[in-house]
């Protein structure tokens, strides 16, 4: 069964990633009806932003848990398709 991983643009412009199984397009409405509660409730309208399709749910799942532990700015550019920066942006920045 394919499965998703996606990014959101909150009102509040914070980021939520998350995964699911369902037909995406449904998935963004539940997020946009409060009916899953959560990080999303309370900073609804949401707007997809980016996502990628799996073939399987584990993998879906590995990307997100991947995903939401990157910076902003990361997120921003894999968002933008600029996936040549991504390593540049997983380096640690020195102090």
């Amino acid at each position: 069964m394919a499965a998703f991983v996606y990014i959101l643009r909150c009102a509040d412009a914070s980021y939520y990633v998350g995964s699911t199984r369902k037909f995406l397009e449904d998935r963004i409405a539940e997020h946009n009806s409060g009916l899953l509660g959560g990080y999303t409730r309370s900073r609804r309208p949401v707007v997809l932003l980016w996502s990628q399709n799996f073939d399987h749910i584990t993998d879906a799942i590995t990307m997100e848990r991947r995903v939401k532990g990157w910076r902003r700015e990361k997120k921003e550019a894999l968002i933008r398709g600029e996936l040549d920066v991504l390593p540049a942006l997983a380096a640690r920045k020195k102090h």
